[in-house]
């Protein structure tokens, strides 16, 4: 058995469809399990429409609904033939939407819009798109049974960022999915949204249909877990920014983490960690080129002589810097601090110490007042916006002589205010201005990458 997640890019209309439904019937003799996104642009649309909504403007609110109705209808009349089914299909859309246009309407009367009801309208996408796509492949002979997500990824009640509960999803999905793997069945199921204990529907977050197919993947021992999306697979650097990127056949899940994490856009940060758990191998492919190798992601790769293997840069982070001189030699001091990150839910990127000073990275700085309130209690503190991080990935960095000096050397006239490296073997970090990111992907991507080592570890992006 295997897990196929197709991304919204590859089921944004009826071509992209007929293309999924083509992929999964090449692989039918493995049993696929389909995890499907919502179609390309709708959850941004549906929660649009809940933020017109509170700001009380239903009427453009619903309209936006009305467009998001004609862009399903346009997929489904040139997805199916059969016109019973096509009927079938529009009442249900409609009943959906029009669901959706009397929760606006609450919205806009109370004036409030609650995370909760958040999840329920971002829901709406994925329910939707899996539900065209499974009568799709009924249409063309594939044995396709619709789960609804909710009966199965339970979670807690943290809405719009809910987290799994995976002996609650153990059990749903060895009750209710195995008996259908089992009869050979073709399961189609939704990625990004589940429901609480209670029942009430969760959202697992944005990029959290990754997720959801690791997450069954891992509770079902799968053999392997696809990620259909709309790129080759894991790139040397953002093609945009360097236009000379070249695919990596394979890396290890260790390299995919830090680079999902430090900003590479083909993965969502939490999909490794579930096959991590299982050695499941991660495969990223691309819809658009069935035909194309991907990029393979297993805990043990091939030795390589390669040190770099992938530049990564993130953007919009805030450095903190904490200083206090009665900390000196004080215990306590890295505990007091950290404290006060996890009181007010706000993770940490990077932290480099020293004896009475600590500066640390964020990225969400919603709660960076009462932060900085909390922490002036026992430091002075100096905070740095519009910062970005760099990264740097290799599973032989730390085994290689010079790497560093070529780091800097490439960088050139572009600081680094704070550089972190040892926590990872395999990363270096730095922290340097947003407006000079791009411009340090570029040169370190020519240095380590232009031209490009051991090509059997690359490929050229469009190679098959």
């Amino acid at each position: 058995m295997i897990v196929m997640k197709f991304g919204g890019t590859s089921v944004e209309d009826a071509r992209a469809m007929k293309n999924v439904i083509d992929i999964v019937t090449q692989e039918r003799g493995r049993t696929p399990l389909v995890v499907v996104s919502a179609i390309s642009g709708a959850t941004n649309t549906l929660l649009s429409a809940a933020e017109l909504a509170v700001d009380g403007k239903i009427e453009e609110a619903i309209n936006s609904l009305n467009d998001l109705y004609e862009r399903h209808i346009l997929v489904l009349e040139n997805l199916i033939d059969t016109r019973s089914t096509v009927q079938q299909l529009l009442l249900e859309t409609r009943r959906r939407i029009d669901e959706l246009k009397h929760l606006c309407q609450s919205i806009a009367v109370l004036g409030e819009l609650t995370k909760r009801s958040l999840d329920a309208i971002a829901s709406v996408g994925e329910r939707l798109s899996s539900f065209i796509l499974t009568e799709g492949m009924k249409e063309r002979g594939l044995p396709a049974v619709l789960v609804d997500a909710r009966s199965i990824i339970i979670t807690d009640d943290h809405f719009a960022s809910a987290t799994p509960l995976f002996n609650h999803i153990e059990e749903k999905a060895k009750a209710t999915i195995q008996p259908l793997i089992d009869d050979k069945k073709i399961i189609v199921t939704q990625g990004f949204i589940g429901s609480t204990t209670k029942g009430i529907t969760s959202t697992l977050g944005r990029g959290g249909s990754d997720y959801t197919a690791a997450i069954l993947g891992s509770v079902l021992n799968t053999e392997e877990i696809q990620i259909w999306t709309d790129v080759d697979g894991v790139l040397t650097a953002d093609p945009r920014i360097a236009p000379a990127a070249k695919k990596l056949k394979i890396l290890s899940f260790r390299e995919a983490s830090e680079l999902a994490y430090f900003g590479a856009k083909v993965l969502h940060p939490s999909t490794i960690l579930p096959a991590v758990k299982k050695n499941i191998p991660v495969v990223v492919l691309n819809s658009k080129r069935p035909n194309s190798s991907g990029t393979q992601i297993v805990a043990n790769p091939p030795k390589s002589n390669v040190a770099v293997k992938a530049i990564a840069s993130k953007k919009g982070i805030t450095v903190i810097n904490i200083q206090s001189t009665r900390m000196l030699m004080a215990y306590g001091f890295l505990e007091s601090i950290f404290f006060i990150f996890s009181k007010h839910k706000t993770p940490v990127d990077l932290v480099s110490t020293s004896e009475v000073a600590v500066s640390l990275t964020i990225d969400n700085t919603a709660r960076l007042e009462r932060v900085v309130t909390d922490l002036e209690e026992f430091a002075e503190v100096t905070v740095y916006d519009r910062k970005a991080i760099v990264c740097i990935v290799g599973e032989q960095m730390h085994s290689t002589a010079g790497v560093a000096d070529r780091i800097f050397h490439a960088l050139g006239n572009i600081n680094a205010m704070m550089i972190s490296q040892g926590a990872s073997e395999i990363n270096m970090s730095l922290v340097i201005n947003e407006a000079d990111a791009n411009e340090a992907v570029k040169r370190l991507h020519a240095e380590f990458f232009e031209p490009v080592p051991e090509m059997e570890l690359f490929e050229s992006v469009g190679a098959a």
